[in-house]
């Protein structure tokens, strides 16, 4: 059973561990319940096909920040084999929220770069809430120009609530840091692959986030700002983050129909944080068959068509 339960999660838990004990009994007791054990399981897939299919904005934000949800290093060890981490910025230091290296995906060696989270108190507190400070993001370019030299893709996997706004960071050049990975991301002559897979909260996710493909988790967010940020800006309170949620259309489903991804990736029922190992296997193979698409196109034809993606993106009015 999961730690943590969300509140609209709290009837298909109660039926599970229901289940649960009554499996107890029936081998302890020796009594045959089989059959109200499979009305009972089938009940329960019924419940989470409706409340998973039904799902508000703000619960989708939930789902995305839940704790037990795969982080980047989760989907890389269940994904990929022969994985390298690499350190550093080469100029301040190592932020370990922001992790990457040489990764085998089958056959097919990959640059792979994430921002991580942690599990508890001290495992956030190394990881700074998965919030890079600008060396993270410098880390993340590095490694994206020496996946250039060596001709190997690169596959970004986001999950932030946005880059670490503390004096520290805007001293070293936050904002910088963020624009210049925009530019040098456009023109990388490598296939990118970007993947939303929890949380994209504003510049900190889009700092990795500019690739030929961008794939987004069923289940995942993607904004210019937090449901809670807008809230607190537009009404001067945190009360309306369910409201901010709803007009921010921040979705996957929502940012499919506005163009911003381009494909959604299906989350096993009841979530990603229910079944890490099913997760990562449908991720693996939409990662696969996307690169073996991007790995016929060349460089140069890659870049213009990464750029007019880019410039085709919004609506406006003359």
């Amino acid at each position: 059973m999961p730690k943590f339960i969300l509140d609209f999660e709290k009837p298909i838990i109660e039926l599970e561990q229901k289940i649960e004990e009554m499996k107890k009994f029936a081998n302890s007791g020796g009594v045959d319940l089989s059959d109200e054990i499979r009305k009972l399981e089938n009940k329960v897939e019924e419940l989470k096909k409706n409340i998973y299919s039904n799902l508000t904005r703000w619960q989708k934000v939930q789902i995305a920040r839940h704790p037990d949800r795969p982080y980047p290093l989760d989907y890389i060890y269940l994904m990929m084999s022969d994985f390298v981490e690499l350190h550093g910025d080469r100029c301040f230091g190592d932020d370990k929220a922001m992790i990457g290296g040489f990764a085998k995906l089958e056959n097919r060696t990959v640059m792979v770069i994430g921002t991580q989270k942690g599990r508890d108190t001290k495992s956030n507190l190394y990881r700074n809430f998965g919030m890079p400070h600008p060396e993270g993001y410098r880390k993340a370019l590095r490694l994206m120009k020496l996946a250039e030299k060596f001709n190997k893709p690169v596959i970004t996997l986001i999950d932030t609530p946005g880059a670490y706004p503390g004096i520290g960071a805007e001293e070293r050049g936050q904002a910088e840091a963020i624009a210049r990975n925009l530019f040098e991301m456009s023109k990388l002559q490598v296939p990118i692959i970007v993947v939303i897979i929890g949380e994209g909260a504003s510049g900190g996710a889009l700092g990795i986030g500019v690739g030929d493909r961008v794939l987004m988790l069923e289940h995942a967010w993607y904004s210019v700002i937090a449901p809670e940020s807008c809230s607190s800006i537009l009404w001067r309170s945190w009360d309306y983050k369910e409201q901010a949620a709803e007009q921010l259309k921040l979705t996957a489903q929502d940012l499919i129909k506005l163009g911003v991804i381009d494909r959604i990736v299906p989350e096993p029922l009841g979530g990603a944080h229910r079944d890490h190992k099913e997760s990562a296997r449908i991720l693996k193979e939409i990662l696969i068959e996307e690169l073996n698409e991007l790995s016929k196109i060349k460089p140069k034809k890659l870049v213009e068509m990464r750029i007019e993606k880019y410039r085709k993106m919004g609506f406006w009015e003359e």
